[in-house]
């Protein structure tokens, strides 16, 4: 496929058995993200049974649904994924995390990304989030896209996390409230 028409994709929250049988879909789209310099937390060289690990390694949270894992499939299997992650504290169960929101390189540039995060957004509302948190490269693609979409800069660390080729770079933080408003500021 040589680009994604977000018309031909299904993007759906994965059982924990769908899950289980979708790791390998699932590393081939996190492998190539490193392959692609994306910061998502490997270095290079990092190939497909590294990824399949890495995925495997998270049914636990997948089965007790502290961690929901989507996907977006299309003409060529899964070419797309987040994941939204919940806080188990019972002082923040007003939040989760987005991570992991990844699009195949041939599947980029179709507005699947925008698609992902949207459903993302939606789907956290859903699970009574009011509040979600994300991190990602500074300056990268993906930060275009993140503030395109509304979320709010809150803050930058350089040297954050390195690239996959070891190479430490800045990370920006965003959140984003889902209900529309902001909370009132304490008094």
């Amino acid at each position: 496929m040589t680009g994604a028409d977000i018309r031909t994709h299904t993007i759906t929250a994965l059982s924990a058995e769908e899950f289980r049988h979708s790791v390998e879909d699932l590393a081939a789209v996190l492998a190539d993200a490193v392959d692609d310099n994306a910061s998502v937390g490997f270095l290079a060289p990092f190939g497909p049974d590294e990824a399949a690990a890495w995925w495997a390694a998270q049914q636990p949270a997948v089965d007790d649904g502290s961690l929901t894992v989507w996907a977006a499939r299309g003409p060529s299997g899964i070419e797309g994924t987040f994941a939204l992650a919940l806080s188990p504290k019972p002082n923040s169960r007003h939040r989760a995390e987005l991570v992991k929101l990844m699009v195949h390189r041939t599947a980029r540039g179709q507005g699947l990304g925008r698609a992902l995060l949207a459903t993302a957004e939606r789907e956290a509302t859903r699970a009574g989030a009011t509040l979600l948190l994300l991190d990602t490269e500074t300056d990268s693609p993906a930060e275009h896209l993140y503030r395109t979409a509304g979320w709010t800069h809150y803050g930058t660390v350089p040297g954050y996390a390195a690239d996959p080729a070891g190479t430490l770079r800045p990370c920006s933080f965003y959140f984003k409230h889902l209900t529309g408003t902001a909370p009132a500021p304490p008094t």
